[in-house]
């Protein structure tokens, strides 16, 4: 067991080395900005967002969170009754699918008008 604690603290502490290092090889001043999103960050900062931006990272979240539901779905197998969760599992798989089809119907996935 001693062998690989030392080789997991040795390779730990080789790659936090290599991290800190390597990126201070070149430093450029493209490197040094700050980024902010995609936005300018001397600019305006009154500057409106746009609302496609919101929807896309709230879709995001959204099937993000749609991986944690359905998470325990596999292990519905183990149970006497699976089907009730594989029901709701269902479900959840519907009404997310209904919303995305009538998102993109009216348009709203569109980045470019």
């Amino acid at each position: 067991m001693i062998p690989y604690v030392l080789i997991a603290l040795v390779l730990s502490l080789v790659l936090a080395f290599v991290s800190f290092w390597l990126p201070s090889l070149s430093p450029d001043s493209e490197k040094l900005s700050p980024y902010e999103c995609g936005f300018d960050p001397l600019g305006s900062a009154r500057l409106p967002y746009s609302m496609r931006f919101f929807l896309v990272a709230i879709l995001f979240l959204l099937f993000d969170l749609e991986i944690a539901l359905l998470l325990p779905t596999p292990w519905a197998a183990q149970f006497n009754h699976p089907s009730l969760v594989i029901f709701w599992s269902s479900v959840i798989l519907l009404l997310l699918t209904l919303g995305f089809i009538y998102e993109w119907a009216q348009g709203g996935l569109e980045w470019a008008e």
